[in-house]
């Protein structure tokens, strides 16, 4: 009798855990089976925002439960990383980010990694940036600022949103390849930043052209190129950089999904194949380009190794332009 009650008491371990892995595996086979939390770093309004609230629709059609935009600015997108960071791995809780998130991972020391405490879902979208000028500024392109600018060396400067932001090193990456020297004057925001220009309080500035585009209409800016590789949808006759005298010049702002690190893969493949859905919608694409943005998915593993390239190309672009981190 002995015997046979010690049997049980082995049992009953083994008997907890199978239990555990039956209800584990159920619930994954039933996500998801309650609402689902974007959680934003910034205010509303910004470029993440403007992405996500445009796709949110889409993702709770195709996943049949509500998807809820919740902003957390503050610290730089900092506040809202680490709660997704430190929230249970289920799939219920995820952060849409942009790579101004790889560089405040540059300059400050974060209570959370980029790589080890994130799972990549997909990419979402890529906005390109556009060089803009002021009417006054004496050039007619790209080619003729460098020229106006190497005869006038400091003399010309340009504004941005912040210290580190990607303006600021969109702008010293040209400055780099270009190999000429302008002026940083940094601002409070983009849109303080890019009225300066409008103004002219600044020669010149790289913001979104989602920031852009009402100045440009306006005739308050002139658009010289856009940042990307190709040209814009939104912009469609503005060359790139690239083809306007600083061969191999690349830039723009990227923005992608992630879920907490050790979130089920086969929750990570429901959320991946709902993000490419609902960014990939008949008349979705349309509606990213009005908003400045082009369509760009991918798979978790593609979106990780795109990660660890942008992780690589900002410590050198962060070197490149003076920042140490605090």
């Amino acid at each position: 009798m002995r015997k046979a009650q010690r049997s049980r008491f082995w049992l009953y371990p083994v008997i907890i855990v199978f239990a555990q892995l039956l209800a584990f595996e159920a619930s994954a086979q039933s996500y998801p089976n309650k609402p689902i939390n974007i959680v934003l770093g910034s205010a509303a309004g910004g470029g993440n925002d403007t992405i996500t609230r445009l796709i949110a629709p889409k993702l709770s059609e195709y996943l049949g439960q509500p998807v809820v935009v919740e902003n957390r600015p503050g610290a730089s997108g900092a506040i809202a990383a680490e709660r997704v960071a430190k929230s249970p791995a289920d799939g219920y809780t995820l952060i849409l980010l942009s790579n101004n998130a790889v560089i405040v991972s540059m300059l400050r020391t974060l209570p959370f990694d980029l790589e080890r405490d994130f799972a990549p879902v997909s990419q979402v979208s890529f906005a390109s940036m556009v060089l803009v000028v002021h009417p006054s500024v004496p050039a007619s392109n790209v080619k003729e600022l460098i020229g106006l600018a190497r005869s006038r060396p400091g003399e010309l400067n340009y504004g941005s949103d912040s210290v580190g932001s990607a303006a600021h090193l969109a702008a010293e990456l040209f400055i780099s390849m270009a190999k000429i020297k302008l002026v940083h004057v940094p601002y409070k925001g983009a849109p303080a930043a890019v009225m300066a220009t409008a103004t002219g309080e600044t020669s010149m500035n790289i913001p979104s052209i989602t920031t852009a585009l009402p100045l440009l209409g306006a005739g308050k800016l002139r658009a010289f190129a856009v940042t990307s590789a190709k040209r814009a949808s939104s912009l469609p006759s503005i060359p790139t950089i690239d083809e306007s005298g600083v061969p191999g010049y690349d830039y723009g702002v990227w923005y992608g999904m992630l879920a907490p690190a050790a979130v089920p893969k086969d929750i990570l493949a429901q959320l991946n194949a709902a993000v490419i859905k609902a960014v990939n919608t008949p008349g979705m694409k349309e509606s990213i380009n009005k908003i400045g943005q082009e369509p760009q998915t991918s798979s978790p593993a593609q979106f990780a190794a795109f990660m660890r390239s942008e992780i690589a190309k900002f410590a050198k672009l962060t070197k490149l332009a003076g920042l140490k981190a605090e």
